[in-house]
């Protein structure tokens, strides 16, 4: 499905079906320490139901399977749903995956106790989606927004991967993270308090290939680049790799999560 939004590469039209597999191979990155900031909150855990928006892959409804929550995952993307739900039968898992946007979600009122999105959310219309989200959790229910990003101004190899991506998507919006609170526009105010919040420092290992193929299945180049623009990334990308990475290595990044209580 291609998208074009004013707020993101200024209106540069991505398709994140074009990138699912490299997406699906390469981008089940985060950390064990991710995943138990949740958890230690409580969150996403045996005896509650949750809805994963923007789910893509599935990373975090099949990273989070063992805790024991029963899992529902939304996508707008038919692509990624499929190698959701590819990844999630060749591992023996109940997840109920399916394609569409947020703005048009219509589960029963009170349905989850627990809504996540995980590296989505500023694609959502705000104003539509608040209401629709506090609707479908149960009273008191936890909206849970989940964040991890590189450090280009920290880490050398990050920065220039970076460069060379702006390079080929000079508008691209994904550039030039620090670690930071995520930003909650005001509307969710009106139904939502906010709970918790948290940002911490994050080691990730790569190999060079699957740094390589993380960075391919980004927004800034396998879901918009042409393919003779992507050959010539890839080209150049490796290029770098090679002459100034060794084979496997450490990515600085950051992780962030803040949780929303229904009012």
């Amino acid at each position: 499905m291609v998208i074009k939004d004013e707020r993101i590469d200024a209106g540069k039209a991505f398709d994140w079906g074009r990138t699912s597999e490299e997406y699906a191979k390469y981008r089940d990155i985060y950390p064990e320490e991710f995943y138990k900031r949740i958890v230690d909150r409580g969150l996403c855990i045996k005896g509650q139901k949750v809805l994963d928006l923007g789910t893509g892959t599935g990373v975090l409804p099949r990273n989070m399977y063992k805790y024991g929550a029963e899992w529902t995952g939304r996508d707008i993307s038919p692509e990624q749903i499929e190698q959701a739900k590819r990844l999630a039968e060749e591992s023996g898992m109940n997840i109920d995956f399916a394609a569409s946007a947020t703005e048009d979600l219509s589960f029963p009122d009170g349905t989850f106790d627990v809504i996540t999105a995980c590296q989505c959310y500023w694609y959502f219309d705000h104003e539509k989606v608040v209401p629709i989200l506090a609707r479908m959790l149960k009273p008191g229910g936890k909206l849970v927004y989940l964040y991890m990003a590189w450090k280009p101004f920290e880490d050398e190899i990050a920065g220039e991967s970076e460069q060379i991506i702006l390079k080929y998507s000079p508008k691209w919006t994904g550039a030039g993270e620090k670690k930071h609170e995520l930003w909650i526009p005001d509307v969710y105010f009106e139904r939502f308090d906010k709970e918790d919040h948290e940002e911490y420092d994050l080691d990730v290992h790569f190999t060079r290939q699957a740094w390589h193929g993380r960075m391919k299945a980004s927004r800034g180049v396998g879901a918009s680049l042409s393919p003779e623009e992507i050959a010539r990334w890839e080209e150049e990308h490796m290029k770098m790799l090679e002459e100034n990475a060794p084979e496997e290595f450490d990515i600085k990044h950051f992780g962030a999560i803040t949780v929303l209580r229904k009012k």
